[in-house]
């Protein structure tokens, strides 16, 4: 006959005691006995509502989430022939993106033979990094992949 220590619902220890005796105890008193330490000598048991168990947890669950922040990543593109005015504009959009506490990509596409320019490209993402320097911070900083050069800036967390 296997041996269980039993705790009552209220945390009262209530002592080494085979297994049918634990089950007629919970049984008295309505409830469910549960195994909470399976690896301990002897396993401990504990007499509980288990239907309110599982639904206080998975309502504490449910809290937890609503309070979890996703982050997403948003993407601007440009060229690197990006005009001044043009560029102020998609550094509006990154900051409105900062703001609201997610991610941005920044990419530039090299069409045809602007790829020789990467000097352009790079002086323009840094020149929007100094912009929004005070919204966010270059998580990695550009870098060519292929025909696009791409930068990624996180919000900062101050």
């Amino acid at each position: 006959m296997r041996e269980v220590r039993v705790v009552a619902e209220d945390g009262e220890k209530l002592g080494i005691m085979p297994i049918r005796e634990a089950l007629m105890l919970a049984q008295e008193r309505n409830l469910d006995l549960v195994e909470v330490a399976p690896t301990a000598q002897p396993p401990v048991c504990r007499i509980m509502d288990y239907g309110k168990f599982r639904y206080e947890q998975s309502k504490r669950e449910r809290e937890a989430r609503k309070r979890q922040k996703v982050i997403t990543l948003k993407e601007v593109r440009m060229t690197p022939k990006i005009d001044d005015h043009d560029l102020a504009v998609k550094a509006r959009s990154v900051e409105k993106f900062l703001k609201d506490g997610d991610k941005v990509k920044i990419s530039i596409r090299f069409r045809g033979r602007e790829i020789v320019h990467k000097d352009l490209a790079r002086q323009r993402m840094e020149e929007l990094a100094a912009r929004l320097e005070s919204l966010g911070t270059v998580e990695r900083p550009p870098r060519v992949e292929g025909r696009q050069m791409i930068m990624i800036l996180a919000p900062r967390n101050d």
